[in-house]
């Protein structure tokens, strides 16, 4: 018989929109066993959009750990409740692709249904929310975190100002590698779910990488992207360190449908208005293909699931372009826009380290002191 599984998820912002953040949790239906707990600070957003953001994360927690398993969804937001039953039409064009990321999580798991609950009954979810968004508050821009959850009303999400805050404990730190040089990324063409190898230069890219690794030590596990490049890239740096593989599905590049092998201006010289609509908007996706908005909510999902299972190690995170850019961003509280303004090159190392408390510290950022003379 499969396991049966309860999400309970909750969200919130201090001004709506204000500071923001969700929390979620997964148990056992039978022995009410705590199996996942996350939450996180979003920066500047609304009630209901914090309050999918916790349902996307809780549904695909619930997938890496039973998948295909029921589901019973339980939240004191009734307009979530009732869109994700189909008995409310999504209106607001916010929460229309939060939406369709909570469905395609659900695919992943047998039945999953979904109740409304008192507040008071969901009050592990609702603490973990509210920690997170004292964490937002702290963090943001003047704003104290002081006070409940305003009344429901999605209004578009903006960035959060960043500052500094003290951490406690010991982080969980993240050391991102995007894999080595293949033959589309020499010609700076777009590289997407094609899965394309590592050129013979790219081979001795990823060997410096991991002897640099194998120099650095501390390396608790590696966790790659399924994608051959970044599968090989791995490999020598499992060869070279002795750590551990896991396959992470959810660190994967964007798919950038038609365009996958096309260089900018080819794309752009076919699709002249999709191109300029996505450089525009991370919510539009390349024809055929999958947008930047959906990259984050995946990627940043299976983080939460990685810093949840790991505390306080290191991880050696394999990946691409979009998400590595992703985390950056998120570590930075800086809008998604700023993803077109980094370079990240074939084989790059950059370190995020991720506080239990809420601070986030870039260490680096696209370091390639280990390639030099290549």
């Amino acid at each position: 018989m499969s396991r049966h599984l309860i999400v309970a998820a909750d969200g919130g912002s201090r001004g709506n929109p204000g500071p923001a953040g969700y929390g979620a949790v997964v148990l056992d239906a039978a022995s009410g066993e705590v199996l996942a707990e996350m939450r996180e600070s979003i920066g500047r957003a609304t009630n209901n959009v914090a309050e999918y953001r916790g349902l996307v994360a809780g549904l695909r927690a619930a997938a890496q750990i039973a998948p295909g398993a029921p589901v019973e969804v339980r939240m004191d937001s009734r307009l979530v409740v009732e869109q994700m039953s189909g008995r409310w039409k999504i209106k607001h064009p916010d929460l229309r692709p939060l939406a369709e990321a909570a469905r395609e999580a659900a695919g992943q798991l047998g039945r999953v249904t979904y109740t409304w609950v008192p507040r008071e009954r969901n009050s592990h979810a609702d603490r973990l929310a509210n920690e997170a968004m004292d964490a937002a508050g702290r963090e943001g821009d003047g704003e104290q975190g002081i006070g409940s959850r305003s009344a429901e009303n999605p209004v578009a999400p903006a960035a959060q100002a960043p500052s500094w805050k003290a951490a406690a404990g010991r982080p969980v730190s993240t050391v991102l590698l995007r894999h080595g040089q293949t033959p589309l990324s020499s010609e700076r063409r777009f590289a997407g779910t094609g899965d394309i190898p590592l050129t013979p230069l790219g081979v001795e890219q990823a060997r410096a990488a991991a002897d640099w690794l194998a120099a650095r030590g501390g390396i608790d596990l590696i966790v790659t992207s399924p994608l051959r490049r970044a599968r090989q890239t791995a490999a020598e740096v499992a060869a070279a360190t002795g750590a551990a593989v896991q396959v992470a599905d959810g660190i994967r590049e964007t798919d950038f449908g038609k365009w996958e092998g096309l260089s900018f201006a080819e794309a752009r010289d076919q699709w002249p208005a999709e191109m300029a609509a996505w450089l525009a908007d991370p919510g539009v996706a390349p024809p055929g293909g999958e947008s930047f908005a959906d990259t984050g909510l995946r990627v940043n999902a299976a983080l939460d699931a990685l810093l949840a299972a790991h505390p306080g190690r290191t991880l050696l995170l394999v990946s691409h372009v979009t998400p590595i850019k992703t985390l950056v961003t998120r570590a930075l509280l800086a809008p998604p826009a700023a993803m077109h303004r980094m370079q990240l090159d074939v084989a790059s190392l950059s370190e995020i380290d991720w506080y239990d408390d809420g601070p986030v510290v870039l260490r680096s950022f696209n370091d390639t002191a280990h390639l030099r003379g290549m």
